[in-house]
């Protein structure tokens, strides 16, 4: 196996010889220097509405793509435009602000933001000129406790454990990956049951997973894969740890399946 990388303060993009991507672009909690005092929230109010630990899931593959750096900076899976968060709308009613953000300071973010997407550009073109087509476990955390710690869960019938999200895909022609990751993940034994695994009941996939494939078209299958925090307490940060290391186990035995699948649709 060859691997090659892009180390930034900001994130890092190891690419190497497989046509699986896994990536956790909201796993980062480092915000920046200059930033630190303009903040209104707590780095505890900023972590629940990050995905701590999607980090530790994407060995499954060699090509891999990691953010450092907190979504209450810029986000990566918003717009140019809605980037940054600037009004309590724009962040789940939060005031992330203390006061109005200063523009040079949202310009200095808004490099690293271009910059992560000329570098997630260069890497899939890359993966494509090799394989011809690539498959992106994109993937995040919710949260389903948002009435408190002591708050009833949301309504699991509206948010299943796992949601696959395949926006705007070419979901036809990708059915054989997309339908043989969800089989893989519902019919895994998790700890002695099933995980309830549904696509686009909670969220359809964000601004990433439609850059991707608006830049390149029906090369690129990307499966934003949504886990419900219910391995770990949304509200305090804790994980379960041997959960933490199921959910990793349960996408890694999902490769080989999705693997032969993406064979069905792309010659690789």
């Amino acid at each position: 196996m060859t691997q090659t990388k892009v180390d930034t303060v900001y994130y890092t993009i190891t690419r190497g010889d497989s046509p699986l991507v896994a990536t956790a672009i909201h796993n980062g909690h480092e915000v920046r220097h200059n930033l630190r005092s303009l903040y209104n929230l707590t780095p505890d109010e900023r972590l629940r509405e990050e995905d701590p630990f999607t980090a530790e899931w994407v060995s499954f593959t060699d090509n891999q793509i990691v953010d450092h750096y907190s979504r209450f900076e810029f986000d990566l899976n918003r717009p140019p435009e809605k980037a940054i968060y600037r009004k309590p709308e724009d962040a789940w009613g939060l005031r992330v602000w203390k006061e109005e953000l200063p523009e040079e300071l949202a310009q200095e973010s808004m490099s690293r933001y271009d910059k992560f997407y000329e570098d997630v550009k260069l890497m899939l073109t890359k993966l494509i000129e090799e394989h011809g087509c690539v498959v992106i476990y994109d993937l995040h955390t919710y949260n389903h406790r948002r009435e408190g710690p002591n708050g009833p869960a949301a309504d699991p019938q509206e948010n299943p454990e796992v949601n696959i999200g395949t926006g705007n895909m070419n979901r036809q022609k990708w059915a054989p990956v997309v339908d043989t990751l969800m089989h893989s993940l519902s019919n895994y034994n998790y700890r002695g049951r099933r995980l309830d695994v549904r696509e686009n009941v909670k969220f359809n996939g964000g601004h990433f997973m439609r850059w991707i494939h608006d830049t390149f078209g029906s090369k690129v299958c990307v499966m934003s894969i949504e886990f419900k925090k219910f391995f770990m307490d949304e509200w305090t940060g804790e994980p379960d740890q041997a959960q933490v290391q199921e959910i990793r186990q349960a996408l890694q035995q999902s490769t080989k399946p999705v693997f032969q699948a993406l064979t069905q649709v792309c010659q690789v």
